[in-house]
């Protein structure tokens, strides 16, 4: 058995899969039905393509339910029950809080607070009303959409999904670094995931077996700009509407990429004492956490090797 591997730029980042089969051409035709997947999910979460669901909800009046399809409906129905999971601290509403700030390391400024309270006024979970009857959703005034912190788990979920229905039995796909692996890699171990130092993205920290299960990472290694001295990561806390600062990454290991993803956004916001707590009460979910200190925390039972 050999693995077979095919990299991507999808859905704003870049995606990895891989699979491992015999024949070159089947695993060919595997690996293009799983970018054909992502390509198809990509049409109906995107924020930025005028014609996908998303766009179709935004652009919409908001005194007025419109009717979705049952996939996109579905996927609104998942991120709201995390939403009551997570208290708010995962919330696919953000986005108008996001618009407001301009992520450059050489210069920042934040907005002005009354820009920050009006924004905060379309900003909330509790303002999405689903009917499950017809598949139809209706908005506050001025709240806006974005899965950016869920869309890619899902269609990772998507990818494996159809593979197994294929009758794939070991298989990955990385989304920038997050992890979605089933079955066993060519030599017959389970699949690894590293965690890398947020001051050196080169550098591996940990490095986590992957049984059945998906690893995502939220931090702010990649995007973060420094103001006054203190570091803040681009995500917006849906709370105040703020930049996070304080926590460097959190990587969370789940049965699932699309709840990897959320949770791991959630747990960021959270902070160490809340989002660990959070991860704690969660069954088959596990946690480690960094703060800006480069003090390490870990969930309970969770299994990973250090690397020295």
């Amino acid at each position: 058995m050999k693995e077979w591997n095919v990299t991507k730029r999808l859905m704003g980042c870049t995606f990895s899969l891989g699979v491992v089969e015999e024949n070159r051409d089947r695993a060919g035709q595997i690996l293009q039905a799983g970018i054909d997947e992502i390509v198809r999910i990509e049409g109906l979460l995107s924020e930025f393509l005028p014609d996908s669901e998303v766009s179709k909800i935004n652009n919409h009046p908001s005194d007025l339910p419109i009717a979705l399809d049952p996939e996109c409906f579905h996927l609104i129905d998942r991120s709201v029950k995390i939403s009551r999971l997570t208290h708010g601290a995962f919330d696919i509403t953000v986005s108008p809080l996001k618009g407001l700030y301009q992520f450059r390391k050489n210069h920042f400024e934040f907005p002005s607070q009354e820009a920050v309270e009006a924004a905060l006024t379309t900003v909330g979970y509790i303002g999405l009303i689903l009917d499950h009857e017809s598949h139809s959703i209706q908005k506050h005034d001025g709240m806006r959409i974005s899965f950016a912190a869920i869309g890619k788990g899902y269609a990772s979920d998507q990818v494996k999904a159809l593979w197994q229905s294929m009758g794939v039995t070991s298989g990955f796909v990385n989304a920038s670094g997050d992890l979605n692996a089933f079955g066993l890699n060519q030599w017959g171990n389970a699949w690894k995931v590293g965690v890398s130092d947020p001051e050196n993205h080169d550098k591996i920290l940990f490095q986590i077996p992957i049984h059945n299960a998906s690893v995502a990472t939220s931090g702010d290694a990649e995007q973060y700009f420094i103001h006054e001295g203190k570091r803040y990561s681009h995500t917006i806390s849906p709370f105040t509407g703020l930049p996070l600062s304080g926590v460097s990454s959190v990587t969370v290991i789940s049965p699932s990429a699309e709840l990897s993803d959320a949770l791991a956004t959630a747990a960021y916001v959270k902070g160490v004492d809340e989002g660990m707590a959070l991860i704690n009460e969660l069954p088959q979910t596990h946690c480690i956490m960094l703060d800006d200190k480069q003090e390490v925390f870990f969930s309970k039972d969770i299994q990973y090797e250090a690397i020295s």
